[in-house]
């Protein structure tokens, strides 16, 4: 199984920032893509950002120009550096990813437990 460990959430003012780290562990044969998604109160969970292992990456329009995620391939690490924040970017922000556990099994995906982020003054 694949384990996902978020960090670096927490309360910010409007316009600040703030970098959130997940971290892969377990039994990894490959990570296809390594994502951040949020989700707000009342509202059903979005996909943020998605980093592949070839190295493109996807954002959400409202995110695009403030958010930048990337991705350590070898050290099955995905950050996401959040700039600009607004009242709207506060949520519960989950690690998810996309693989192989083994070259056995088949394709899936594991979430992590999600990490408070809240803007506010």
């Amino acid at each position: 199984q694949v384990q996902l460990v978020e960090s670096g959430g927490g309360l910010v003012q409007p316009g600040g920032s703030l970098r959130l780290s997940c971290a892969a562990s377990g039994s990894i044969f490959m990570l296809n893509a390594m994502d951040w998604y949020r989700q707000a109160p009342g509202k059903e969970r979005e996909l943020v950002a998605r980093a592949t292992t070839g190295g493109s990456t996807t954002y959400a329009d409202s995110v695009k120009g403030r958010f930048t995620i990337s991705r350590d391939n070898p050290k099955n690490t995905v950050t996401l550096q959040m700039n600009g924040l607004t009242p709207e970017d506060t949520a519960v922000y989950y690690c998810h990813a996309l693989g192989y556990s083994d070259y056995t099994k088949p394709h899936d995906e594991w979430w992590g437990q999600g990490t408070q982020v809240t803007v506010s003054s």
